[in-house]
C-alpha cells in the first residue's frame, strides 16, 4: 500500500518560503496540499499564495481549498462562496471542508455542499470530521478525515482503517506514521500544530 501525505500547512509563504518550495520538491510523495491564506480564501486574492500554489500545481500536486463549515452551521452560500474563491484565485482543484459534523442527521447539509463543491471544479473532496463519522459520508466524498488529534491520544487508539479513511496527527515524535494511506504526522503543538510539516522525503536529485 503506498502512503501519501495530505499536508494542511496554514503558514504563509512570505513567512515560511523554504518550507513551501521543501513542499514542491516533495511532490511525488504528496496526496495534496490544503490551501488556507486566511482560514478560508480570504476576502481579497493573496499574490503570495497565488504564487505558492502556482509552482505546488506546475509540480502535478493536488490543491484542496479550505473551507471550515462549522459541524454545519456555518451557510451553505458562505462555504460555497470560499470554495469559488480558492478555484478562481488560487486554482484549487479540490476542496478540503473542515470542522465536518459527524452525525447521521447533517448527510443531507453536507450532501448539497458536495454538490455544489463538484460543480465549482472539486475534482477531490476531503472531509475533515477529525472523529469517526456516520458511513453515510462516504458516499459523497473522496477521503473522510477519522482522527485529528495529538499523538498521545492517537496511540492509544485502535482505530478502523479503510482506503478512504485519513488520519491528522500533531504532537508527535519522529519517524511516526499514522496506520491511514494516507495521512499527516507533524511535530506542531498548542493552537496552531499545523505550522509545522511533516517529514518529506529527500528531493531526487
Amino acid at each position: 500500500m503506498s502512503h501519501l501525505l495530505l499536508v494542511p500547512f496554514y503558514e504563509h509563504p512570505a513567512d515560511r518560503p523554504e518550507a513551501w518550495s521543501a513542499l514542491v520538491d516533495a511532490a511525488p510523495s504528496l496526496y495534496g496540499v490544503v490551501v488556507n491564506p486566511a482560514s478560508g480564501a480570504g476576502e481579497a486574492r493573496d499574490p503570495a499564495f497565488a504564487a505558492a500554489a502556482d509552482r505546488l500545481r506546475a509540480a502535478g500536486v493536488r490543491l484542496l481549498g479550505y473551507a471550515d463549515t462549522d459541524y454545519g452551521r456555518r451557510p451553505h452560500a458562505d462555504v460555497v462562496t470560499d470554495l469559488l474563491r480558492h478555484r478562481d484565485w488560487y486554482g484549487t482543484d479540490g476542496a478540503f471542508l473542515d470542522q465536518v459534523s459527524t452525525a447521521p442527521g447533517a448527510l443531507a447539509h453536507y450532501r448539497r455542499v458536495a454538490v455544489a463543491a463538484r460543480s465549482a471544479g472539486a475534482a477531490t473532496l476531503v472531509l475533515n470530521h477529525g472523529a469517526h463519522p456516520d458511513p453515510g459520508y462516504a458516499e459523497f466524498a473522496d477521503l473522510l478525515v477519522t482522527f485529528e488529534g495529538p499523538w498521545d491520544t492517537y496511540r492509544t487508539l485502535d482505530l478502523p482503517v479503510a482506503p478512504h479513511y485519513c488520519h491528522l496527527v500533531y504532537a508527535a515524535p519522529p519517524g511516526v506514521r499514522p496506520v491511514t494511506a494516507v495521512h499527516c504526522a507533524v511535530p506542531g503543538t498548542g493552537a496552531h500544530p499545523w505550522g509545522t510539516l511533516p517529514e518529506l522525503p529527500e528531493p531526487a536529485r
